[in-house]
């Protein structure tokens, strides 16, 4: 099984960390979307980050789609996700609000970055920016005072919303202080310093 991507994608990253974190054996292949199309081309006409293609040859794509099957196929009996009932519905409230957080923020890689500047909208962006921050101060509000966003262990928010974190920062640097939300801040230095987070590093 071929986990296929850049770690700098927050989609591929929270797939590649949710396999460690569930003892799932794969393989990792790097390729950009942008520099290796080609490449990435032959293996999924998509071109879309992650692929996860099967040992069959049979390609999978969208992140949570991946993780799913990750859970119910390759680690039956293991989960990132709670038992209890609003445990449960918690997880996958943040875990929606750390995807919508990477969505943004991806938005504002390709405006900013892959877009010509003559064609750049500032309304847009501004628009984007004002997103991003506003998901922040939600999950912000919602860190409690345990250790982990959904109990005393990691969840899939935890690695979705530090996954997050960590991407705005490296592709807008001052857009969300470390100040203005300390309890993420806190939250994403726990995680980057987890083994699966630290196999996923990206600069």
């Amino acid at each position: 099984m071929k986990l296929v991507g850049m770690l700098d994608s927050p989609f591929v990253r929270r797939t590649f960390i949710t396999a460690r974190m569930l003892g799932i054996p794969f393989e990792h292949q790097s390729l950009s979307v942008f520099r290796n199309f080609a490449e990435f081309h032959a293996i999924n006409p998509l071109v879309k980050a992650p692929t996860l293609v099967f040992d069959d040859g049979e390609v999978m794509v969208d992140s949570s789609q991946i993780i799913a099957w990750l859970e119910h196929s390759a680690a039956p009996g293991k989960s990132l996700w709670p038992l209890d009932p609003g445990r449960y519905r918690r997880c996958l409230q943040l875990t929606s609000l750390g995807l919508a957080a990477a969505e943004k923020s991806v938005h504002r890689v390709y405006e900013t970055k892959v877009r010509p500047k003559e064609c750049r909208d500032p309304d847009w962006l501004e628009r984007v920016d004002g997103q991003i921050r506003d998901t922040y101060g939600l999950l912000e509000a919602h860190v409690g005072t345990s250790d982990w966003l959904c109990g005393d262990y990691p969840t899939q928010a935890d690695i979705t919303v530090a996954v997050a974190w960590r991407f705005t920062h490296f592709i807008a640097p001052g857009l969300v202080a470390d100040s203005d939300y300390p309890g993420l801040a806190a939250l994403s230095a726990a995680a980057e310093a987890l083994p699966a987070f630290s196999a996923a590093h990206y600069s």
